[in-house]
């Protein structure tokens, strides 16, 4: 391997290695006396993802930090592989997120559907909603859902 092959492929190691080897690690940041955040988190290790719970007293100023805009939020905040994840987002978009890998901030489910993940209540018609893109106030619709299920555009 020439020198100038190393230096690359050293330097994309750096630069992506943490982000790949932490894939399926999660932060999430939550307020004490939310529960759908524990089912979400719940949702999320069901699917193999790892998570790491913080109480977050402040978690509009949390939001703000990382660049949630106003009108995605939702209840809790998570980040893994250098994206950040607003709400109910369904395991399945985020682990489409970690392998496309676009040029954006995160993915948000704004408010609390019902029927999305953490937010099932048995009887109750479940509600359609868009797992939005979003870098900045910039936003695109990564995925529809009816509850559970995956809506084709």
């Amino acid at each position: 391997m020439s020198r100038r092959l190393f230096v690359a492929a050293a330097g994309t190691l750096l630069v992506n290695g943490p982000a790949w080897a932490n894939a399926r690690a999660l932060v999430v940041f939550r307020d004490e006396n939310c529960e759908c955040c524990g089912a979400w988190v719940e949702h999320m290790k069901a699917a193999g993802f790892e998570a790491d719970v913080r109480i977050d007293p402040l978690m509009n100023r949390r939001k703000t930090e990382l660049g949630v805009p106003p009108a995605l939020r939702s209840c809790h905040t998570a980040q893994i592989g250098g994206y950040v994840l607003e709400g109910h987002v369904p395991a399945a978009e985020v682990k489409r997120l970690l392998e496309t890998r676009p040029q954006a901030s995160g993915l948000a489910v704004p408010r609390m559907p019902v029927g999305s993940p953490g937010m099932e209540a048995p009887g109750a018609e479940p509600d359609r909603y868009d797992v939005v893109l979003f870098s900045g106030e910039r936003t695109s619709v990564f995925a529809t859902y009816l509850g559970d299920q995956k809506q084709v555009r």
